[in-house]
């Protein structure tokens, strides 16, 4: 492919998870597609970088689109289930998120993937992108995508970002600090981390011992404190299936921010900063192979070689144990048409959403909807932050907000779109807007209106933002929620027309994020309720019946006790939902009252997630003591 010209309807340049999503929500939606990827697996932060316990977006309601999809495939292929953690209701083998994309894009004759490459320059023509050079070929292209994780394509192609902090005076942000300080010198951005993949051999084994680290690279002054709630918990945090360990720890761990703007001054600085990061955490899994004894040791054939013979990426560290490349929670960030503030992504007066994006013409702009809550990664520094934080289905999540068209479109550039953690954001705000679910649903909808850009010919800047989002809720395969409710998932009927009806009617959408008026839900199974069965034994990752005893100990705040000691003998569980109708139900349940519910057990977290209860709260029996 030597000096070779490829001409593409859109151009995708990065394979993480924004890129990846773009890429193939566009061939999807039938434009000729090429995908530039710097490394040999797609799905960047779920995958390639090793983040296989994703955050946020847990919620029925919220699991839609590219993403929903994804969980769908998930739960198909990974053994055991995605029941293992406590950081996430979803983990799996990274390998198996890996395959899932790699044969998604399989699926797509339009879709021409290329595998580790780098941008070099980016091809202009006045104020458009009109394609852009790599070592060996060139691609031309009518709208091109940076979906690379640190945003590389808007200093090669000109293009206006911010990188750093923005003070309150900027966007009146109540979290932004008033002047610069330590912390905003010492840490421009959040930190990465290199994530590592650790494996439990058995209590007999006697795992390779971890290598030290060079004598040149300083070592951090001590790991002490990582597991200062227990060590278990610890190892439970990011567990997988097959019994690998997820390191990714934020507390004394393997975050790395030293020099973090080494990162975007020069190629050579960027690779000093990730051969320091890879050691931090070669330094940090070898202290925890010592304390904990060597059954621990780094997993084997996790991650592929970076190096191919096809290969012309210069930072190839990683692989076998580690990921391909650290886990970046903030890139550059577009200067877009209009910029994602703090503001935006916290709950309204009184009310459990953000406030939907309208613009002056009273139209909502809204193409992605995100709920975590914000959370920023600094070490040795506890950033307090307005919290968003709720409680919803016995348990924490986040006050689900929406993410506005114009954050993907440059001020005055076209042909370009972006669609990973470089949309126009804040700092503040991009600790919510950050994480991969929503990235994901960044990534859909950026892909699906560089795919109607090129069937309307037209500009980004000049593609209604009402075709865009009829677009998302109708597509065939995967269509995506835009208006969040916490109460209509996308299996109901209605689903459609309250999306719709709230695009129309912004101001009738509620604050509490509940859609009113829905019929009633389709009755529970009765069969069960005269004589409850016995504890039923669960299988990893399977659902069971349970019958047990009901705890209410506050609002939102449940545990079960379960008749039957469950498997590790523990016999009270946390009780929570993520499906509505659940959530409903279990707000409406009695203190100490006796019910038979469908679920399925979550060993690190000691959560039953229930599915369904069985014996409704109006005719079960109350347990006396």
């Amino acid at each position: 492919m030597v000096n070779q010209t490829f001409t593409a309807d859109v151009l995708v340049v990065g394979g993480g998870t924004g890129g990846t999503a773009a890429a193939i929500q566009a061939a999807r939606r039938g434009a000729k597609t090429m995908l530039v990827s710097e490394f040999t697996w797609l799905g960047g932060m779920l995958t390639s970088a090793g983040v296989s316990a994703p955050d946020g977006n847990e919620l029925a309601a919220f699991q839609t689109g590219l993403w929903g999809e994804f969980l769908g495939e998930l739960r198909s292929r990974q053994m055991g289930g995605l029941n293992n953690s406590w950081v996430s209701l979803f983990s799996y083998d990274p390998r198996i998120g890996a395959q899932v994309f790699a044969d998604w894009v399989r699926e797509l004759p339009n879709l021409h993937w290329i595998a580790g490459r780098l941008p070099l320059e980016v091809l202009r023509k006045g104020d458009r992108i009109i394609g852009v050079r790599f070592a060996d070929f060139t691609v031309q292209s009518k709208i091109a995508l940076d979906g690379t994780e640190l945003g590389d394509l808007l200093p090669l192609a000109s293009v206006p970002y911010r990188w750093g902090w923005e003070l309150q005076s900027e966007f009146g942000e109540p979290s932004a600090p008033l002047f610069p300080n330590e912390l905003t010198q010492r840490y421009p951005v959040q930190a990465p981390t290199w994530v590592a993949i650790m494996q439990d051999f058995g209590e007999e084994a006697i795992a390779s011992e971890i290598q030290l680290t060079p004598s040149s690279f300083i070592l951090p002054p001590s790991f002490q404190g990582t597991w200062d709630h227990g060590w278990e918990q610890f190892l439970n945090y990011g567990r997988l299936p097959g019994n690998l360990l997820m390191i990714n720890w934020p507390l004394c761990g393997n975050d790395y921010g030293e020099g973090v703007g080494r990162l975007v001054e020069s190629e050579a600085a960027r690779h000093q900063f990730l051969q320091e990061s890879l050691w931090h955490t070669q330094s940090f899994v070898r202290f925890i192979q010592t304390k904990l004894g060597r059954r621990y040791g780094l997993a084997t054939q996790i991650f592929p070689s970076l190096l191919t013979p096809e290969s012309k990426t210069q930072n190839s560290l990683g692989g076998g144990a580690y990921a391909l490349h650290p886990y970046y929670r903030e890139s550059r960030r577009l200067v877009g048409l209009a910029t994602v503030r703090e503001q935006d992504i916290l709950p309204v007066a009184g009310g459990r959403v953000a406030p939907m994006p309208v613009d002056a013409a009273g139209e909502v702009n809204a193409i992605a909807l995100g709920n975590y809550p914000n959370d920023h990664h600094y070490p040795n520094y506890n950033f307090i932050l307005k919290p968003k934080s709720i409680r919803w289905g016995g348990r924490w999540t986040g006050t689900p907000f929406t993410l506005p068209y114009t954050c993907l479109i440059p001020e005055s550039v076209d042909g370009l779109l972006v669609c990973e953690k470089n949309i126009s954001v804040s700092h503040i705000a991009n600790g919510a807007t950050r994480l991969q679910p929503i990235v994901m649903n960044i990534g859909q909808a950026a892909g699906m209106a560089a795919a109607l850009c090129v069937q309307r010919s037209c500009q980004p800047r000049d593609l209604p933002v009402r075709v865009l989002q009829a677009a998302l809720l109708e597509d065939e395969r995967s269509p995506a929620a835009i208006i969040p409710l916490f109460n209509l998932p996308r299996d109901r009927a209605d689903w459609l027309h309250r999306q719709r009806d709230y695009l129309d009617h912004p101001d009738t959408y509620p604050c509490d994020g509940n859609c009113p008026y829905l019929e009633p839900q389709t009755p529970q199974d009765s069969k069960y309720m005269d004589d409850p069965p016995p504890f039923t034994k669960q299988r990893d990752g399977e659902s069971a019946l349970f019958r047990g005893i009901f705890h209410r100990h506050a609002e939102q705040d449940y545990t079960f006790t379960l008749e039957e000691t469950a498997a590790g003998g523990e016999q009270t569980w946390i009780a929570i939902a993520l499906r509505p109708e659940v959530n409903r139900e279990l707000q409406t349940c009695l203190d100490r009252q006796m019910l038979c519910v469908w679920g399925y057990l979550n060993q690190s977290g000691k959560w039953l997630v229930v599915e369904k209860i069985i014996a409704a709260a109006a005719t079960a029996p109350v347990f006396e003591p």
